[in-house]
């Protein structure tokens, strides 16, 4: 049967989850796993407990209950912040898993959240990153690295904030499958540049394939847009204002096409 074996039933959950290491065992059953993982969100569970909404490493998108963290008496309440990259183990539950143990790797939240424009932004990636990961427990590597590496930049002030996040929309989506063109026509491949861009269409095209509606961005802003896909911060840090206010327009068309529907978080970010 699925889900059974030496280790006995698994509560008719992916095997998967036993792919890390550090699992223990409790008479022959596989009970506990680790990861690593950035809490996404957080909401209230009664009088004092919390489910937590994580993306781990090896097991993708997993929400879990952190029981008694809204005590004054909780042990590891603060390192559940949104933003924060921790270690964390749980308990396999019916439902919804257990957080047994907590460690802080990192907790960007903290810095994070003494920014208002910071804070905006950061929320605007982690609800991006659960939009992108809708199955949950199916491992998302590749997006779990590229939040912690947006997170880091964001509370590190390494590069501008709209930049980081733009630049974050662009590769999850690619990740995804959905990486626009900025340079050759999306449509026929022709090399570019192009002056006609397309949502619908992938992007940038040409004369021949521009469809009715497309825009006509500046050239600077489709090489500023190539630029923080490819992650090319030089070239991205020399841009002007208004196309980087252009580019972001376009990114969150992009990203609203491909996850058809908007953001609640992307109209309260602070571009500036």
């Amino acid at each position: 049967m699925a889900g059974e074996g030496a280790v006995g039933p698994v509560d008719g959950r992916s095997a998967s989850r036993w792919a890390c290491t550090g699992r223990t065992r409790d008479n022959g059953t596989v009970k506990l796993y680790r990861d690593e993982a950035v809490v996404l969100r957080t909401h209230k569970l009664g009088e004092a407990d919390r489910i937590i909404t994580l993306l781990t490493r090896h097991h993708g998108r997993v929400r879990a209950v952190a029981k008694g963290v809204r005590r004054t008496s909780s042990k590891f309440g603060a390192r559940l912040e949104p933003f924060s990259l921790v270690d964390v183990q749980l308990h396999i539950g019916r439902s919804l898993d257990i957080i047994t143990q907590v460690e802080s790797q990192a907790p960007y939240g903290r810095s994070i959240a003494r920014d208002y424009g910071l804070y905006t932004t950061a929320t605007a990636m982690v609800e991006t990153a659960e939009r992108i990961t809708e199955v949950e427990e199916e491992p998302a590597p590749q997006q779990y690295l590229l939040l912690v590496g947006a997170l880091h930049a964001l509370a590190t002030r390494r590069h501008p904030a709209g930049l980081v996040l733009d630049s974050y929309l662009l590769r999850a989506l690619a990740v995804a499958g959905w990486a626009p063109s900025f340079d050759d026509c999306a449509q026929c491949g022709e090399a570019g540049p192009h002056p006609s861009f397309h949502v619908a269409q992938g992007g940038a095209v040409c004369h021949r394939c521009r469809p009715p509606g497309a825009s006509a961005p500046a050239p600077q802003t489709l090489a500023l847009l190539g630029a923080l896909l490819s992650g090319d911060w030089p070239a991205a840090e020399a841009s002007a204002q208004r196309e980087r206010d252009e580019a972001s327009g376009l990114v969150a068309a992009h990203l609203q096409y491909h996850l058809e529907r908007q953001l609640r978080s992307l109209r309260h970010v602070e571009r500036v």
